[in-house]
């Protein structure tokens, strides 16, 4: 059973959540979201909170009702407080420029700089020319965005050059080891 799918989700003030079928629709401050779901479940709505329960009997029902829950309680976070994901350019001459809100060019070692547009709803933030925040109210397309952007130029292994997250940590691998008592004299 899950233990996330029985939890319910609270609908805070300013949040209208709509429920037509098998799909929800969540509108807020921010922007509106909506979700279509499985028929293993059923979504019920109550004054200020929302139930999801699983019906079906196959072996994915129990995963749904969680993903299910998530996914809704995702949705009512997003566009009450929005999500944001931070990124850092590592390496000698690697720097970002904005362009628009929703635009960015990247000099990352390439003969040319590249530039990166955004898709609607996500903002691109510069605060220097290293460090970037992707913001949004949907926390996949905020998560696909900042994966597209990393994409650019992965970190490297040897000296972590690349565009990385904020908060990851890059495994460091030795490099070339110096030939160490081979046969020379002394």
């Amino acid at each position: 059973m899950s233990r996330i799918g029985k939890a319910p989700i609270l609908i805070p003030q300013g949040v209208t959540v709509e429920i037509a079928g098998n799909e929800v629709i969540v509108k807020g401050l921010k922007g509106n979201l909506s979700f279509k779901f499985s028929d293993d479940v059923v979504v019920k709505k109550e004054e200020d909170k929302i139930n999801v329960e699983m019906i079906g009997k196959s072996k994915e029902s129990p995963a749904l009702w969680g993903t299910t829950r998530a996914m809704i309680s995702n949705m009512v976070k997003g566009v009450t407080e929005g999500y944001e994901k931070k990124l850092e350019l590592v390496g000698v001459g690697y720097r970002v420029k904005s362009v628009s809100p929703r635009e960015i060019s990247l000099t990352v070692g390439y003969s040319h700089p590249v530039d990166f547009k955004s898709p609607e709803g996500v903002e691109l933030k510069v605060e220097d020319n290293t460090h970037i925040t992707v913001s949004g109210f949907d926390k996949h397309l905020v998560g696909l965005t900042a994966a597209k952007i990393r994409k650019v130029r992965k970190p490297e292994p040897y000296k972590g050059k690349g565009i990385k997250y904020a908060d990851e940590v890059i495994r460091r691998k030795p490099g070339k080891a110096g030939k160490v008592g081979s046969g020379g004299a002394a």
